[in-house]
């Protein structure tokens, strides 16, 4: 549960520190007193939408910590676990942050976390409900998802959906593309027979050029390994005529030639090496199968068709294949076509059955919701309603990745009426009540442990808002729920009660206090019922109230 929240610098609210006990827990005060102001600060620290116009004026920053208590085994921890924060124990603290500026920063148990893991951490603790929520009922297209959410059915068709999509897709390209080769038929024969004549090479151009830049300057090259190897191999070599000079004397000298010998030997060696590798040099130049005007022709070819397809010579090999495979398709689309209509029929197949598995799922799920919604009508004064979840199939070409089935809240108010549209059918008041009836049992499969109720009970009064009051209480005997409420009957249920106002000094600070005991419960509860001047008839029917809680 929610058990501590802690608030600074937030709107109207200067430092506040809310302790909150389990069971039903009602907030009231005026309007404008800062209610909403609560609910905000809470959403902040839950991952809402981080607001500057929620840091309090003339403030730098605004802070909210909200602290829970939990079992070891809430799936929180499971969240936290995977992202590696620290969560030891049964307490979660969540905090954020906020500057004037827009800034923000998320903590869980006092690590940094992303906005992200704060708002999937806070939607596993806490679920709030608006006044407003009932737009959710009235809008069709999110019924499905509610049913898919109580059911606990996960995206089982999403993958089948995209695959059979994507084959589908790919044989529409195949026969346009299929269509456009046969219009381009003999354009396609002709630059293919260009092609293969040509025969052109991945890298070719390069190796050409190199070729084109060595043969230009043969002549001069040719000129230069002659030269030196005539320089080497002429007569006056000093390195032979040396050696004889010293060999002649050596034995004069004794071992100490023996080093300028052994060196002059290695220097005649390895000038002979040299005109070897010289000879061969110059042979090749001199007997190359390759001629400056057939490079030249070959290099014009290539550019020419690389021109010819606006692409670089060095792609020509990977155009003349396409080129085949359009051809291909021409000559064999028939049969490949055939083969992705099967793949793509088989994907939809696949589709089409898991689908019906999950239409089947969903159809059981909505008979057992409405058993279970009825439960809830006769408490809330429907005894008389209907409550159905129509599950149909759509028309094929609005199946989607979410499967066949369009789902819809229908309801009947009147016994032999037939279900329709809640905007047609309910009132304000039984939107509302129908909408209380469907949270309590979705409230029963969510992992949250604290229901938060904003002015739900707006629009109706009287022996009706004592039956949503006391429904909350029942609701509340398994959780902790919080109601911000300006109804009377509502308030009266509760197990806790505090009041939110503001303090009445020139900075207008929003203050809340916890009204403990029954004497001051009924003084706010008698001015609920009167307004602004309470008198002893009021407090007269906020005790017959209390004491309604009380039996």
């Amino acid at each position: 549960m929610l058990s501590a929240l802690s608030i600074q610098n937030v709107v109207l609210i200067d430092q506040l520190n809310i302790e909150f006990e389990n069971g039903l827990c009602a907030l009231t005060g005026e309007t404008g007193a800062g209610k909403s102001i609560l609910l905000d600060s809470l959403g902040l620290a839950l991952g809402a939408r981080a607001d500057s116009g929620l840091v309090r004026k003339g403030a730098a920053q605004a802070s909210v910590s909200a602290m829970f208590d939990v079992s070891h085994a809430h799936p929180v921890f499971e969240i936290l676990r995977a992202a590696d924060v620290s969560a030891e124990g049964g307490e979660v603290i969540l905090r954020r942050s906020l500057t004037s500026d827009g800034r923000s920063k998320a903590y869980i148990n006092d690590q940094p976390v992303s906005a992200a893991l704060m708002k999937e951490a806070g939607a596993a603790l806490v679920e709030i409900h608006g006044q407003f929520d009932t737009q959710g009922l009235l809008d069709a297209s999110t019924h499905r998802q509610m049913l898919d959410d109580y059911a606990g059915l996960g995206d089982t068709v999403g993958a089948l959906y995209a695959r059979w999509k994507a084959l589908e897709e790919e044989l529409e390209n195949l026969r346009s593309s299929a269509a456009r080769s046969r219009e381009q038929e003999e354009y396609l024969c002709q630059s293919l027979e260009d092609l293969d004549g040509l025969s052109p090479e991945a890298g070719e151009e390069e190796t050409l050029a190199h070729l084109r830049e060595s043969l230009m300057h043969r002549e001069k090259v040719l000129e230069a390994l002659n030269g030196a190897y005539h320089a080497l191999s002429g007569e006056n070599d000093p390195v032979r005529t040396a050696w004889g000079l010293l060999e002649r004397v050596s034995d004069k000298i004794g071992a100490a030639a023996e080093e300028a010998l052994g060196a002059l030997d290695r220097a005649s060696a390895e000038i002979q090496e040299a005109m070897g590798a010289i000879s061969r040099l110059s042979g090749d130049l001199e007997h190359s199968e390759h001629d400056l005007e057939s490079i030249d022709d070959r290099l014009f070819a290539l550019r020419a068709q690389a021109r010819k397809h606006h692409c670089a010579v060095d792609e020509l090999p990977a155009l003349r294949e396409k080129l085949a495979a359009e051809l291909n398709m021409i000559e064999h689309g028939e049969e490949v076509i055939a083969e992705k209509m099967r793949e793509a029929e088989k994907a939809r197949k696949a589709y089409d059955e898991e689908a019906r598995k999950l239409s089947a799922a969903r159809a059981q799920a909505a008979e057992k919701l409405d058993v279970l919604v009825a439960k809830e009508l006769p408490p809330l004064k429907l005894e008389k309603a209907r409550f159905v979840t129509a599950v149909s199939e759509l028309p094929e070409p609005e199946w989607g990745p979410h499967g066949i089935d369009q789902v819809r809240f229908l309801v009947a108010t009147n016994p032999g009426a037939e279900p329709g549209p809640l905007h047609k059918i309910a009132s304000g008041g039984e939107m509302a009540r129908f909408m209380l009836a469907l949270k309590v049992v979705m409230a029963e499969v969510g992992t949250a442990c604290t229901l938060v109720f904003d002015e739900v009970d707006s629009g109706i009064g009287g022996a009706t808002a004592a039956a949503v009051g006391e429904r909350l209480a029942a609701l509340a005997k398994g959780r902790q729920v919080l109601v911000v409420t300006h109804s009377p009957q509502v308030a009266a249920c509760a197990a806790h009660h505090w009041i939110v106002k503001k303090d009445g000094t020139q900075e207008l600070t929003t203050n809340v206090i916890r009204l403990p005991e029954d004497a001051a419960r009924r003084e706010e509860i008698a001015r609920m019922l009167s307004g602004a001047s309470v008198t002893d008839e009021a407090r007269a029917a906020a005790d017959k109230l209390l004491e309604g809680r009380a039996a």
